[in-house]
């Protein structure tokens, strides 16, 4: 057996009660029943700047940038829950994109994303659970060197559906969020030469 597949997973999203962040934990879940090694973090725990050319001129990345770099450089497979802000993608999960994606004077350009492998998912209280913005969340990982595996899920009028603890009510939406966790793993494992 091959050494476990490491997965970085977080919802850009800051908000304590965020749809995304509960969808994550699914979607994690089947990463996980997968064999992978799953690293969950929050982005309330990395504050950060908004990008600014001056301010990393000055003063090169800030701590959390650098933490959060190591967390994606270590990692080999994204799994991404991104609220959707106004049709695309949300302003926290862009900012830790363009930090992370600074190159130091000793490593390739886009070395915390070229070469992964990313799963994408999306929670929104509108009826089209958040799908507009995956296109560009979609997009930017692509130009940034990163395999975005085809599946995505997407969960509508997300604010029925959770139980009080939290659980994605509809089993349907559940098993395909952990499907999606699952292939992650399994895209990331093959990719690192072995078995699926």
């Amino acid at each position: 057996m091959s050494e476990a597949p490491r997965v970085l997973a977080l919802a850009g999203s800051l908000r304590r009660g965020s749809f995304n962040k509960l969808i994550l934990a699914v979607a994690a879940d089947g990463a996980r029943a997968a064999g992978a090694d799953v690293t969950r973090i929050d982005l309330r725990d990395y504050p950060l700047p908004v990008y600014d050319a001056d301010l990393e001129a000055a003063e090169g990345l800030p701590a959390a940038a650098r933490s959060l770099k190591g967390l994606f450089r270590a990692a080999d497979g994204l799994l991404l829950a991104s609220p959707e802000y106004n049709g695309a993608i949300g302003g926290p999960l862009k900012n830790v994109v363009d930090w992370v994606s600074r190159p130091a004077p000793d490593e390739p350009p886009a070395a915390g994303f070229r070469g992964k492998v990313a799963a994408l998912c999306a929670a929104s209280p509108g009826a089209l659970g958040g799908i507009r913005g995956l296109a560009s969340v979609r997009l930017i990982l692509s130009n940034l060197g990163v395999l975005v595996l085809p599946d995505q899920v997407a969960l509508p009028k997300a604010a029925e559906a959770f139980d009080d603890e939290g659980n994605v009510v509809d089993p349907g939406r559940r098993k395909a969020l952990m499907e999606l966790g699952g292939a992650l793993a399994h895209a990331t494992r093959a990719l690192k030469g072995g078995r699926p």
